[in-house]
């Protein structure tokens, strides 16, 4: 088995990486709440999966948030500023 030197991996490069696909699972997930809420018959779940919707949409920019991404207004962060 290979082993890493961990002097010779940049921690913060994985965790972007990690980080970046986390965000993206977070607007997938909202994505397929948006579908299943339109297609159940009933206000009381459709209404549910929007919360749902809404819920993983937030967690997404809070992710990109911590991520670095975008600053504390929702702005996108210039590269600079990194």
């Amino acid at each position: 088995m290979e082993r890493i030197d961990r002097r010779a991996v940049d921690p913060k490069s994985l965790l972007t990486e990690d980080a970046m696909k986390q965000s993206q699972h977070f607007l997938e997930n909202a994505e397929n709440c948006a579908k299943l809420a339109e297609r159940v018959p009933d206000e009381p779940t459709r209404n549910r999966y929007k919360r749902m919707e809404e819920a993983w949409r937030a967690l997404a920019v809070e992710q990109d948030w911590l991520d670095g991404e975008i600053v504390q207004n929702g702005t996108p962060a210039s590269k600079d500023s990194l």
